[in-house]
């Protein structure tokens, strides 16, 4: 019957995840976070937990002293355990540390040992083959690529320029499964598109494996099959199996029922474009795709330039709703993938650091320029949007250059020294490494926080604020409108109530794209083919 659920651990100040299940000494190994001490940062270990006995639900630390640990992984025969741990500043795709602990027959770890990575080299993603050999993905070619240890010594699997892995943004991230103890299913990215492959370990052949998908994020694999979650430039992100013998496929749930005609979706293009320093940028071009309009002759489609959240993400191009919103009404998309992203190597990555609010914008701009000239763009209507970490990018693009004939924020990162000391442990030092140590370096965190120079802002900019976000509080977003307003450039505000960092509510999230629209055809001087709910504009027409 439905048993009703029992707290396992008392109701404290600790929280726990990374979960691995040790059934041989019937307890749980798990990542925690010790919030009891309220005057110091949380305290973050590996611990033990009992399932039954005198000891049940009291967690047992197993490993401690570092800042933080991620993905405990027990070998098969339960008698060793790896793991990742790290330091401030670094964040996990700067540099981790694998360590594996010998575990006694109480599950206490006796003796551990340092295999991989360090402050220079980010390891992802330990586990163990059915055999009981370690395997890992480290970037320490300048690629995430596989590596298996054996006999104390480490050894590539598959050398390749191609990434198996990602930024470790929240923990049980999972890109290879063991199909046996020879046979791994892996995903791997490559100039911003994914793929699926098998890699046989004993003869190292690698064998790409056949899908729609452009996009992978979860690989797990049962028997002969393989569970994906997964897009394509077609398909929303869906829970997919996957057959290996016969390869067929089977959806088994959608983020989204809705059917596009394909007479409206357009289709995305990886295109590849110079920027600053000789340096080579990504992105995915959009261009405008309706089937039952086309342009009039000779008239190039306005661009909206879209730069991702998170610095080191990355954007991929399986099918976005909100991009298809701006394709189908006739502007052009160019969504891209700034130096800095992740996915094309350990090199590109590291061009932002230090570089935040120089190198995104550059590419931006570089990529926006490249389309105009390609003459795919009007160069004359330009556009930047973006939201959080690319609402700081495009409020910098906006205030210190002069490119974009008009722009939205979608709470927008404006003020870093105020970023910089509100933010939670994860994240308290990464803009050390993106900026600058604030000690040594302060006057960067001015230089580059577009709030100070609100009175550089030049064109029309619309900005939406959730009223409770406390990343990019209110006042942000009001000091840069009070500036447009003052030297009569015509300027929108919208505020949501209940809204934090990032809208939630299916309503806000309508107006908030309408809204961006609406202002965009005002400006242009345009007539939406919609009926849309228009927005306030302050200066407008431009006093």
């Amino acid at each position: 019957g439905e048993a009703e659920p029992l707290p396992l651990t008392p109701a404290n100040a600790l929280r726990y995840a990374d979960l691995v299940l040790d059934r041989a000494r019937n307890s749980l190994i798990c990542v925690c976070e010790d919030h009891t001490n309220e005057e110091a940062e949380a305290e973050n270990l590996l611990v033990r937990i009992p399932l039954s006995g005198a000891t049940a639900g009291i967690a047992q630390p197993l490993a401690r002293g570092n800042h933080f640990y991620a993905s405990p992984r027990l070998s098969p025969d339960g008698k060793q355990l790896a793991w990742l741990t790290w330091n401030h500043p670094n964040m996990p795709w700067d540099g981790t540390e694998l360590w594996v602990g010998a575990l006694d027959a109480t599950g206490n770890v006796t003796e551990s040992v340092l295999v991989a990575g360090g402050r220079e080299e980010s390891i992802f993603q330990p586990g163990w083959s059915p055999g009981g050999t370690l395997h890992f993905v480290s970037d320490r070619s300048g690629w995430w690529n596989l590596y298996r240890r054996r006999d104390g010594k480490i050894e590539p699997l598959h050398p390749m320029e191609a990434e198996f892995g990602v930024p470790q943004w929240i923990f049980g991230q999972a890109l290879y499964d063991f199909a046996d103890d020879t046979r791994i299913i892996c995903a791997y990215g490559q100039g911003g598109r994914w793929h699926l492959a098998q890699l046989e370990t004993t003869t190292r052949a690698f064998t790409p494996i056949a899908t729609p998908y452009t996009y992978i994020e979860r690989v797990q694999v049962a028997g002969e099959a393989v569970w994906l979650a997964a897009g394509s430039p077609t398909e929303y992100l869906s829970l997919a199996r996957l057959d290996l013998a016969t390869g067929k496929r089977a959806i088994i749930q959608r983020t989204s029922n809705e059917q596009i005609e394909p007479g409206y979706i357009a289709r995305s293009r990886m295109i590849e474009f110079p920027t600053m320093h000789g340096c080579t940028a990504h992105g995915f071009f959009y261009p405008p795709q309706n089937q039952d309009f086309v342009a009039p002759e000779g008239e190039k489609p306005p661009l909206l330039v879209m730069s991702h959240g998170g610095p080191v993400s990355a954007t991929n191009d399986m099918l976005h709703p909100e991009i298809q919103y701006w394709t189908s009404r006739g502007i052009a998309v160019l969504d891209v993938n700034y130096g800095g992203s992740s996915g094309y190597g350990r090199a590109y990555r590291q061009r932002l650091n230090g570089n935040w609010g120089i190198v995104d914008v550059q590419d931006c701009i570089a990529g926006a320029q490249y389309l105009a000239a390609q003459r795919l763009v009007d160069g004359e209507r330009l556009l930047i949007t973006g939201g959080s970490a690319g609402g700081y990018t495009t409020l910098c693009a906006l205030t210190f250059h002069t490119v974009f004939k008009a722009g939205a924020s979608h709470y927008g990162i404006s003020d870093l020294n105020a970023l910089s000391q509100d933010s939670h442990k994860f994240e308290a030092h990464g803009l050390e490494i993106l900026i600058g140590p604030r000690e040594t370096q302060p006057e960067r965190y001015i230089e580059r926080s577009p709030i100070h120079f609100a009175h550089q802002l030049s064109c029309p900019i619309i900005f939406f604020q959730g009223l409770e976000d406390m990343v990019v509080p209110p006042n942000q977003s009001e000091m840069m409108v009070n500036a447009l307003k003052a030297k009569g450039i015509p300027v929108a505000y919208l505020t949501f109530e209940g809204e934090q960092h990032g809208f939630r509510k299916q309503a806000n999230i309508k107006r908030a794209i309408e809204g961006e629209f609406s202002f965009y055809a005002r400006i242009f001087g345009f007539t939406p083919a919609d009926d849309i709910e228009p927005v306030e504009i302050l200066n407008f027409p431009a006093s």
